[in-house]
């Protein structure tokens, strides 16, 4: 066995992130970790979110102050738009999405930790999830999915793509979906002599 191997990522399966999702007891936490998991956000950028930075009409969301102090536009799912709209409609949160104790704050990425940690309790997952889990989740389903590799890492906010790289060690399924250029070629196994 080789040593110095990279750690893989702990990934959920669709099921297992619906499992997550639905075992989270309050609306804001489940807002968010939706949010966190549906745009592959740090807990950070999760907090940091404000109103203002939901582009409905365009789509996207913008994280502003992301890792590396760097902006960056991120999808928004048409599902997560119903979501958050539906948490807007009920509890009106002004300016931050995701207030904190006091409006004028976002919340402390602690109280999203803990409450991924009560989830993950409720929901009976033996995996150790994390907030990064649900990004690592994120990008491999993307691959999975077939989005293009290029776009992952500029979704994720990563400046290169060896940061993204190690989702195509998890995303087995794609690999073995991929056809090798070798199955185009019409070649005899034996050669002829």
């Amino acid at each position: 066995m080789r040593e110095n191997r990279s750690k893989l990522p702990v990934v959920l399966s669709a099921d297992e992130v619906v499992q997550f999702l639905e075992a989270v007891s309050s609306l804001k936490s489940r807002a968010a970790l939706t949010t966190a998991y549906a745009a592959g956000l740090r807990a950070s950028e999760v907090a940091g979110l404000r109103i203002e930075d939901i582009a409905s009409a365009g789509g996207v969301m913008q994280v502003c102050h992301g890792k590396g102090a760097k902006d960056r536009n991120v999808m928004l799912s048409p599902q997560l738009l119903g979501i958050l709209r539906t948490y807007w409609r009920l509890a009106r949160p002004r300016p931050y999405l995701f207030p904190g104790r006091d409006e004028d704050h976002p919340i402390d990425p602690t109280v999203l930790h803990a409450a991924c940690r009560s989830a993950v309790k409720a929901a009976g997952l033996t995996k150790r999830v994390t907030l990064h889990a649900l990004r690592h989740s994120f990008a491999t389903h993307l691959l999975e999915n077939g989005t293009d590799i290029r776009i992952i890492p500029v979704l994720l906010g990563h400046n290169n793509l060896s940061s993204t790289a190690r989702y195509t060690q998890v995303a087995t399924h794609t690999i073995r979906a991929t056809q090798s250029p070798l199955d185009r070629l019409s070649l005899e196994v034996t050669p002829s002599g």
